[in-house]
């Protein structure tokens, strides 16, 4: 739509000219000055509100320093560098490089390189060029690093480990997320959250491991005709992967927020279900979606690209890709009439002057739902589901405020203390409850805006406010338009879904125990419990409603969903009207080219979806191993 015809559309919608603008400036306005007032800190890692709000960074003081969460720089002095990091064998940090140091770590990580003299790139030879190093790339690369094959990962994201990360919300998020973690839809309707690290959203999610639920795998072999869904192999994955990343069913001791989810079913007769973890059953670590700062979550970038390097494998940091080479392929496999041979990619340091050519057998985009598409489509590709079917797994939060006095015992403890997600309430086969990570930038930039007043009282009841969340296995599905650029609208089914899983969540938080609760809708909903009758209950539940986005004009109501699961974005199909790729991750359009990430899954999944991504990734790359193993002989 022309620019001109749609601000006429606008003002004939929201019925005067100048609200439009002026409603979403103070959207955006609210949401980042909150965020920057409670993540800010001095040159001591603190900031002055977080005591008045019963705040502090959940680690050693000694360790909450600001700089810690930076790129290794090592001076001349290598006799007094620091102890080695599990990747170090493999990992080339190019920020810190330039053009000569670059190819000779190459050289000395067993990599082919040629220097570009003359030309404008630097050419690096290997079997697989990965792009990306989160649940599909880790997963990729280590296994095709124990088939024997050179394998160079590209990553655009830095390098962290257990002792660089400082649970210092605002540098963690810029540093750990895509777009600092303020991403969203640009229909304004959703905020989504992607890692941009060596681990990709492994490094920063939170810990649940829930395998693919059974008649999801039965629906997408049955009705997507996708047989590997169907078969043991996908189940073997799924075994395999749980031992590596040596998931575990219980939890010792409960956070002040699961606490809350589990005593509210109980009292309500539903059930709670344990959430498995890729962590210990004692891990009781509140910032994992900040780098876990224990090193006991087990990421990609502790456990399958560790056993990459172990076997040769290469990770290049600080290294973005720009796009795919790809060939003419005349009379090609299935109708392929391209071919890809590699990668070309920007080494994001002033000191390295020249691109890189990466010329490899096999190529894997593993960037992500929202990155893969952009990478595709830069690099040629025109399939039409290059980018559509995006799917978010949108949230819709509630909150209840349990002061310090509530007489539940068990109900101790702070809402950013304690394992993220140990407790879930499935409540349809589409929609769950659990509860999220919010620290006080996130927290505050959600909240409502009814008054300076009311803002301030609402930070002061921050550690004992409790966040519950309504996910729903979407069918509405979003589009990747460009990098950075997503368009998403949930169906009125997912909508009615969120609602009806709202509603259930704020029942929930009034059996628990709380003295207040409410939504995050914009006219700050909400109900006092102090004497609460089932009528007043019934009466105000019927209020809440499932909100659009503050660019929809017409409403005086809005909300944000959030969303920290991509998928879909490139999905398998059964032919290239039905799909990106093939039932074994190939691009329709080029031999060599393979997908190996969340956008590959032909749905939403409904549950958390490392384990499914990783399981997924598994099976794909399992098959361009004997793929390749095939061509050698």
């Amino acid at each position: 739509m022309p620019v001109e015809r749609r601000e006429r559309v606008l003002q004939r919608w929201s019925g005067a000219r100048w609200l439009f603008p002026l409603k979403i400036t103070f959207v955006i306005a609210k949401l980042l000055s909150h965020y920057a007032f409670y993540t800010m800190v001095n040159e001591n890692s603190d900031n002055p509100s977080w005591k008045a709000i019963g705040y502090s960074v959940p680690v050693p003081a000694a360790a909450a320093d600001v700089d810690r969460l930076r790129p290794r720089e090592l001076g001349p002095a290598e006799a007094e560098a620091p102890s080695p990091r599990p990747l170090d064998s493999g990992v080339v940090e190019t920020r810190s490089l330039n053009d000569a140091t670059l190819l000779k770590s190459l050289t000395e990580r067993g990599v082919a390189v040629k220097a570009g003299v003359s030309g404008a790139h630097h050419t690096v030879q290997c079997d697989v060029v990965i792009v990306g190093s989160g649940c599909g790339g880790g997963v990729a690369a280590a296994v095709l690093a124990a088939a024997g094959r050179k394998v160079v990962v590209v990553e655009k994201g830095d390098y962290f480990t257990a002792e660089s990360y400082t649970s210092v919300e605002g540098p963690s998020m810029e540093r750990l997320y895509e777009k600092g973690g303020i991403f969203c839809t640009s229909n304004v309707t959703t905020i989504m959250f992607a890692g941009t690290t060596v681990g990709g959203g492994s490094a920063i999610n939170w810990s649940a491991s829930v395998r693919t639920p059974e008649w999801v795998t039965q629906e997408w072999a049955r009705e997507h005709g996708l047989p590997m869904f169907g078969r043991p192999e996908y189940a073997h994955a799924m075994d395999a992967v749980c031992a590596r990343l040596a998931v575990t069913g219980g939890c010792r001791e409960e956070g002040f927020q699961n606490k809350v989810l589990r005593r509210g079913c109980e009292a309500l007769g539903l059930r709670g279900d344990a959430v498995p973890r890729n962590s210990s059953e004692g891990h009781f670590c509140g910032s994992c979606h900040l780098g876990c700062p224990t090193g006991d979550k087990r990421g990609t970038d502790t456990t399958w690209l560790v056993d990459a390097v172990a076997r040769g494998a290469v990770v290049l940091t600080g290294c973005k890709a720009e796009r795919f080479v790809l060939e003419s392929n005349p009379g090609g496999r299935d109708g392929r009439s391209n071919r890809c041979v590699g990668l070309v990619a920007t080494c994001m340091s002033d000191g390295i002057t020249k691109k890189l050519r990466i010329e490899a057998k096999v190529s894997v985009s593993a960037c992500g739902a929202l990155m893969t598409p952009p990478l595709l489509r830069n690099s040629g590709l025109q399939n039409s589901h290059v980018g559509r079917n995006l799917h978010l797994h949108p949230v819709s939060m509630a909150w209840g405020y349990f002061p310090d006095s509530t007489p539940e015992a068990e109900l101790s403890g702070k809402c950013y203390e304690g394992g993220i997600i140990t407790t879930m309430r499935r409540v349809t086969a589409r929609t769950i409850i659990q509860t999220p990570a919010l620290g006080p930038g996130c927290w505050a930039s959600l909240v409502p805006w009814e008054s300076g007043r009311d803002m301030k009282e609402r930070m002061l009841r921050y550690a004992r406010t409790a966040h519950a969340f309504a996910l729903v296995r979407d069918r509405g599905a979003g589009h990747v338009d460009g990098e950075g650029r997503v368009r998403y609208t949930p169906s009125r089914e997912d909508v009615d879904e969120l609602r009806n899983g709202l509603r259930q969540t704020l029942r929930i938080l009034v059996a628990a125990g709380a003295a207040e609760v409410g939504t995050h809708r914009s006219d700050g909903l909400r109900l006092r419990c102090d004497g609460l009758r089932d009528e007043d209950l019934e009466a105000f539940l019927k209020q809440v409603t499932v909100e659009k986005g503050p660019m929809v004009p017409g409403h005086d109501k809005w909300a944000l969903h959030c969303s920290a699961h991509q998928m879909g974005s490139c999905r398998m199909g059964s032919s290239p009207k039905h799909g990106a790729v093939d039932g074994r991750g190939e691009s329709w359009e080029a031999e060599g080219l393979y997908v190996c990430d969340g956008s590959l899954l032909p749905t939403a999944v409904g549950v958390n979806p490392m384990i499914t991504i990783q399981s997924t990734a598994y099976c794909v790359s399992k098959g361009i191993a004997e793929s390749l193993a095939r061509d050698n002989k």
